[in-house]
């Protein structure tokens, strides 16, 4: 099963952020990490703030940071539609560590229960998400 291949679309609403052929996907669905092999069972499901792993039929490793989204998977194909979607060349590292720190001071500034809680988690979220698809290209490409 390895060999097989199948179809990924990333689309965001800029416009289509990947779509070829893949071996593997990873990705946060609401419940929880998804590995996408040809083959999986069908589903449909939002995902969450993180990233989408792929690696491609010759043994690439890519990323891209998501924002939020659905996604579709088929037997031979996975769609992607995000809310927001990002190559690392897209992220600007110096407002993602700006948006980071805001968000851990908002954090040590409101009660758990607090709304306020909430959106600064999700903005903590968000940024770590975008720093690690900076790290990871990083290191892909030394």
């Amino acid at each position: 099963m390895d060999s097989i291949s199948f179809h990924l679309d990333v689309v965001s609403s800029t416009g289509s952020l990947y779509s070829g052929l893949v071996k593997s996907v990873r990705v946060t669905g609401s419940e929880g990490e998804l590995g996408i092999r040809y083959g999986h069972t069908p589903l449909l499901t939002t995902i969450k703030t993180g990233m989408v792993n792929l690696i491609d039929i010759n043994d690439k490793e890519d990323q891209i940071y998501l924002a939020g989204g659905v996604l579709e998977v088929q037997p031979d194909k996975v769609m992607i539609l995000a809310d927001t979607a990002l190559r690392a060349d897209e992220i600007d590292e110096a407002k993602a560590r700006e948006a980071m720190q805001a968000a851990k001071t908002a954090l040590e500034h409101h009660g758990t229960g607090d709304s306020d809680y909430a959106g600064a988690l999700a903005k903590l979220a968000e940024s770590m998400a975008q720093l690690r698809v900076l790290d990871l290209a990083r290191n892909r490409v030394r």
